[in-house]
């Protein structure tokens, strides 16, 4: 299932080495109709993805993941009940990116993962 408009990117701030974004999350999109009817949780990998989207958009290039080091997903995310999340990320480098990031709403902190992206045309 394609996961096109499954989030919008609403606010982008960066400055040297960081990156701080809000996005919105549609609860009503079909993802969530297998994963799970009735009680939605956004997928880990999602989340994950999330972050490989704004460091594209921040960055202007294109990453992939070569390696995850730690990745901790602390809060089951129901995107009925939290449909903004913001997402902080921390980096060095520039073809390689050495990055930790963590995704929150409020006081409640939903992952924490730290790991390498890897630019490509």
């Amino acid at each position: 299932m394609p996961l096109s408009n499954l989030y919008t990117i609403t606010t982008l701030d960066q400055a040297p080495g960081q990156i701080t974004c809000t996005l919105h999350i549609d609860a009503g999109h079909p993802v969530f109709q297998g994963h799970f009817p009735g009680s939605p949780v956004l997928p880990g990998v999602v989340q994950l993805e999330m972050v490989k989207a704004v460091l594209s958009q921040a960055l202007g290039k294109r990453f992939t993941l070569k390696e995850m080091s730690t990745c901790k997903f602390l809060e089951v995310l129901n995107p009925a009940e939290t449909p903004a999340l913001t997402i902080h990320i921390q980096y060095k480098g520039e073809e390689m990116l050495d990055v930790s990031a963590s995704g929150k709403q409020g006081e409640k902190t939903y992952f924490k993962a730290r790991g390498n992206f890897q630019s490509y045309i």
